[in-house]
This record gives C-alpha cells, structure tokens and sequence, in this order.
C-alpha cells in the first residue's frame, strides 16, 4: 500500500467533512482511560495485603477496581469528549488512592516491581458470590497457563470512539447501503487493522519498558543483557512488556485473528471459547474439589485472548462480550498497547494522549483494506523488530510484499499523514496543540534519544541507579505532585460515598446468590 494512496483517500475525507462543514463534529470524540498500577511496599517488592477497605470492593466500585493480581490496582474513568478530563478524573483517583494506601506506593512502570516466589504472588479476590468466584477462578486459569508472573504486568488502556453524528455524516459520504450499525462496526475494524499496521509507530514513540527486573526472569531463559545487579534490558527495546516476554501465547497464535470482518472475529473469538485444548484438557477443570480454570478451552472466556487493540461494547449483565458486539455491533475501540511512562505522574500525559486521538481518527479515514495471511506475519515481525530493537540505528521494517523500508522514513511518511487530520481538528478546536504533538513526535524520529525508553536507560546509567530504585524514586516524586494539588471536593464525597456503596452492594449481590457455583458456571457456558 503506497503512501500516495492512503494520502487520497485521508485527504479526500478530510476534504470532504470541511467543505461540508462537519469539521466541528471532530471536537466531539469519545475517551475514557484505564490505567493499573502495582501496589508495592518501600523496599521495592510486591504488596501482600488485600485490596485496601478503604478503595471499597474490587467486585462493585466502578473507578477503583484489580486486575490479575490482588496488588495490581485498575483505574477506570468515565467516557468524556475531552480528553483533559478524562485525565483530570485520573489524577483525582491517584490522589484518593495514595491518601488510603498507608505505607504502599502505586509502581508508576509496566514492568513489575522485585516479585517475590510465584507462588507469594496473590491472585486478585472478588468475595463469595458466583460472579466474583468465577473472576477468581479465571485468574487461577491463568495462572495455571502462563503463570502467575504475567499477572504483575501493567499497562494503560486508551478507550475511543466517534460521536453518533459523525457517524451519520460519514456514511452519507460513503454512500454505504449497510445499516448505521454495520456500517459503524465496518468502519471500526478498519480502524483497528490500520492500526495494526502501524502501531509500531506508537510503540517506537511511547514505549517505555526497556528494561526490567532480573526477579521477572527469575530461572527462566532469555537473551537479555545485564545493565546492573539485578536490572536487565536490550540496548535498543522500546517496550518489553509488548515483546514475548509479556504477553504470549503459543495456544492462541493458532486462531490468527486478524480483525477483516466483525463476523470473522466474532466466530474466531468463539470457536476459541467452545474449543478444547489438548494440554488444558490433560490439566483438567477440577483437582481435590477445587477448580484449576474455568474449562479446558483455548479460551476460558474472550478476555483471556490478547491483542494490542479490541473492538468493544458495553455489555449487559450476564451477557457475553462476543454477544453484544453480534447484536448491538462494535461501540468504541480499546487500544492495549500503552506502557506506562515512568516520568509522568498519571503514565501518560494530554500531549499523548492527543497524538492517539489524531492516530486513531487517521487510520479510521484512511483506505479501508483487508489484511492477507501475509500481511499479518509482516505485522507481527515489524512489532518484534520495534519492541525489541526500535531504536537500533538503521533498522529496517517490511513494507509491501517483504520490501525493506527504514522505521525513521516510514514513520515520518506517516507523521505527514497524520498532519493533515491535526490540522482540522486543530482548527475545529482554535488550536495548535495537535500540531504540535505531530511535531514533538517527530522529533523523536530524528533523535532517538528523546525517546521514552532512551530516557529510562539514561537515567539508570547516569544515576547508576538498578530498575528498582529508578521506579522508586519516580514513584514518590508523583505521589508528591499529585498530592501537593487538592482533590476535588464533590469528587472526594463521591469517592468515599462510593467506598461505602461498593461494600454494601458486593454484600448484596452475595446474599442474593440462590445458585451453587457448578450450576452458574455451567450456564455461562452454555450461553
């Protein structure tokens, strides 16, 4: 796909929604955040305390919950148009959390803290009822797949989506037969595939993960280098949370999803769900009475499969991701990829976040094309190639039918692009910051110095500080600057209300359970 011809169709799109004068309908665009963040002790190691009282229960409260490991803390705000409040409400749940964290610190980095044995590492509790047994039983599953130190790993995700009316008036344009509702999914994983083609970009620019603690590695194999005692990198990674030794999965490189059709996906996802798999099945469901996962699947459930972006919806209670986006189709995407940047309070900050508005709005007007069997293993070695080497001079990446071009003109090619959308949200907004983030990233393509993973491993060298105490130090340099501004009142009343209503409904939901396990678990699956 030469760049001349996605340039004609972003640009006659762009062309097209100013002329017409839609151009304000891209100031209304759709964020909400998700971030997590490990609760560690001052010595660096892993919190062995339970989710804190005082954030309410992990199961109810809709801000402040866990993901896999009892120590790692999830944040979520709600969806707002701009961008800034969505980090605002970020910031607000930082500062409410470190007020009730008595000695522990929020880890401001993707890649864990010091790990004590695996087996010390706590599996996140949500209570006695069915649901919040089957969240725990989930995370058992995982554990007894890929291990409990994957469960350590944070990241932020960056949820996005367009207005209802901007909707309408693309599919005016596109003069699309298909229902507002298809035609919206359609256009989503076009989206989602450009960005799949391009996402090295973002992990080039933001990673932040090149080095990380030698407990992570602990008696395995790996082929990274010592930078000091106990802290191992690669010279040129930009992010190893993204690399294999994060998320991997030998069972689910077999389902290949590569995002052509919401149907497809929708049909691999569930195949995936409903499909035994020969070493899960040796493992079996049950041992001594206790469960071990919740089948013997590829998948337990959709959320177990891993990628980089997802289409999503909101779904009903009880109801299956995978059936609300057959029903109701695709209502925003999740973008996974975002390391958390150890030099900024909340781990990422408005200037990046305006890069991904434009990113993402710039591979949704772009040509929408398939991606082939091929193209997808080209997708993947181009990742494999940034997370591990993106800085490496000369680097080259597959371009076209295996053509070799190097990362540096292939991303300003697309920083070109993605001027063109910054320019008329620029102007829908009576601004220039989305400009300007262009240009800052652009910088970082000249200079890969300026990088977020060049600037971690500088700072280790010149402090001759390990993995540890860097993070450390950022970590109370944050809790100080999100503390040294006051919370919002009505936010701090609404987040204590929260704390005590959370409680009351887990208590709730608990007495309310008429059903053994067995039976609601097998339900589920059925359904």
């Amino acid at each position: 796909m030469s760049s001349t011809h996605f340039s004609s169709a972003l640009q006659q799109k762009l062309h097209w929604l100013k002329s017409n004068g839609h151009t304000d309908l891209l100031t209304k665009l759709q964020h909400g955040l998700e971030k997590e963040g490990l609760r560690v002790n001052s010595d660096c190691t892993l919190a062995q305390t339970p989710h804190p009282n005082a954030l309410g229960s992990a199961l109810t409260h809709e801000y402040i919950t866990t993901d896999y490991s009892e120590a790692l803390l999830e944040f979520i705000t709600p969806v707002f148009e701009r961008s800034s409040d969505a980090l605002n409400f970020l910031a607000d749940l930082h500062r409410y959390t470190y007020k009730n964290l008595d000695n522990e610190q929020v880890w401001p980095a993707s890649m864990p803290c010091i790990l004590p044995e695996e087996a010390d590492i706590p599996i996140a509790r949500y209570g006695d009822s069915n649901v919040g047994k089957m969240k725990y039983i989930y995370r058992v599953g995982l554990e007894n797949r890929y291990g409990k130190i994957m469960q350590t790993i944070a990241g932020i995700h960056y949820n996005f989506s367009l207005p209802e009316s901007l909707w309408t008036v693309l599919q005016s344009h596109s003069e699309s037969k298909k229902s507002l509702q298809e035609f919206r999914s359609a256009s989503y994983f076009s989206l989602i595939r450009n960005f799949r083609r391009y996402s090295w970009l973002l992990m080039y620019l933001f990673g932040a993960s090149p080095a990380l603690c030698s407990s992570f590695l602990k008696g395995k194999d790996h082929k990274l280098e010592t930078l000091s005692e106990g802290t191992l990198y690669l010279p040129y990674a930009t992010s190893l949370r993204m690399s294999d030794l994060g998320y991997s999965n030998k069972a689910q490189a077999s389902l290949n999803i590569c995002f052509n059709h919401l149907n497809t996906y929708a049909s691999s996802l569930n195949r995936a769900i409903r499909t035994p798999y020969t070493p899960y099945e040796e493992m079996g469901v049950k041992e001594n009475g206790k469960y071990k996962q919740l089948n013997t699947n590829i998948l337990q459930i959709e959320n177990e499969y891993y990628s980089d972006i997802r289409p999503k919806r909101v779904t009903d209670s009880g109801e299956k991701p995978v059936h609300a986006l057959i029903a109701r189709g695709v209502e925003y995407i999740e973008v996974r990829n975002t390391d958390i940047n150890p030099f900024l309070p909340l781990g990422i900050d408005q200037s990046q976040a305006d890069f991904l508005d434009i990113f993402l709005t710039t591979c949704l007007l772009m040509e929408e094309k398939e991606i082939s069997p091929e193209e997808c293993d080209q997708i993947n070695e181009n990742h494999q190639r940034v997370v591990t080497r993106g800085r490496e001079p000369g680097l080259t990446l597959l371009k076209n039918d295996d053509e070799e071009k190097s990362l540096v003109e292939w991303g300003t090619e697309l920083l070109t692009e993605m001027s063109h959308t910054a320019a008329l949200v620029d102007e829908a907004h009576s601004s220039k910051r989305f400009a300007e983030t262009i240009a800052s990233q652009q910088a970082k393509l000249a200079d890969p110095a300026l990088t977020p993973s060049a600037q971690v491993l500088k700072v280790m060298k010149t402090e001759n500080l390990s993995y540890g105490e860097f993070v450390m130090q950022q970590a109370e340099q944050h809790k100080s600057t999100l503390l040294s501004e006051p919370m919002n009142p009505e936010m701090l009343d609404k987040l204590k209300a929260m704390q005590s209503h959370s409680l009351k409904e887990q208590r709730s939901i608990e007495a309310s359970d008429k059903t053994d396990f067995d039976t609601y678990l097998a339900d589920y699956m059925a359904s």
